[in-house]
């Protein structure tokens, strides 16, 4: 837990730059949902979800850079990040099973990320304040 708690910050920022790179698909919507799944699509409403979905992945890696940086935000950042890239994975494993060989670089690091946010989350929660020494 102690790796994991002083080496949280370079976690964040790995994960916070590389999930950043998914504001692209506000940009190139059906590049960036082909880059991720493999399909494509035709459509006003599709783009928008795209583009939507892609602006708040993107901005989930923002928080995750800015909690890299603000030792005083940092739990509520990895855990909104952790709960988020939790979803995504239980979605995918739940309902896109056959998006898993395209979408598998973005499962492994959200699957990482999830492990390591919970690590920090507890091994925080469990460490005893100053008030309480």
């Amino acid at each position: 837990m102690n790796f994991v708690t002083k080496n949280i910050k370079w976690v964040m920022l790995i994960s916070g730059a590389l999930t950043s790179t998914m504001f692209y698909g506000l940009f190139a919507p059906e590049a960036a949902l082909e880059s991720m799944f493999g399909k494509s699509f035709n459509g006003t409403l599709e783009s928008m979800v795209v583009r939507s979905w892609s602006a708040l992945v993107g901005l989930m890696g923002v928080v995750l850079l800015y909690g890299a940086y603000s030792e005083k935000n940092r739990g509520f950042a990895i855990a909104i990040a952790t709960l988020s890239k939790a979803i995504f994975v239980s979605l995918v494993l739940l309902y896109g099973t056959e998006y898993l060989a395209k979408a598998a670089p973005a499962i492994a690091m959200d699957c990482m990320v999830v492990v390591l946010g919970v690590v920090y989350l507890a091994a925080v929660a469990l460490k005893p304040s100053a008030a309480q020494a």
